[in-house]
């Protein structure tokens, strides 16, 4: 029913495969349109707004490891590390 489509990058203006399976994909999730980017530019623009994520460093309450967090720590709840956090959570 899909066939394979060469469509043209808008931003970089590189040719890129639009697969008969990921149209099939799209059109299950009911969208319409085809992609306009390549797969690089879609990746570069999704992670051009996690460039400005700040992040805080401090002590882990469980292990005393430092650890960097994405929201800023006021001292009235434990900080864990990723390590320790991901443990609590599996005894959870």
């Amino acid at each position: 029913m899909y066939e394979d489509k060469t469509l043209i990058c808008k931003d970089c203006g590189a040719e890129f495969v639009f697969t008969a399976g990921e149209q099939e994909f799209f059109a299950s999730k009911g969208f319409v349109n085809e992609p306009q980017r390549c797969k690089a530019c879609r990746d570069a623009r999704k992670n051009a707004s996690r460039a400005d994520r700040k992040t805080f460093t401090t002590t882990c309450a469980s292990c005393g490891k430092e650890a960097k967090v994405p929201f800023e720590p006021h001292g009235n709840r434990p900080v864990y590390c990723s390590e320790c956090f991901a443990n609590m959570r599996e005894e959870a």
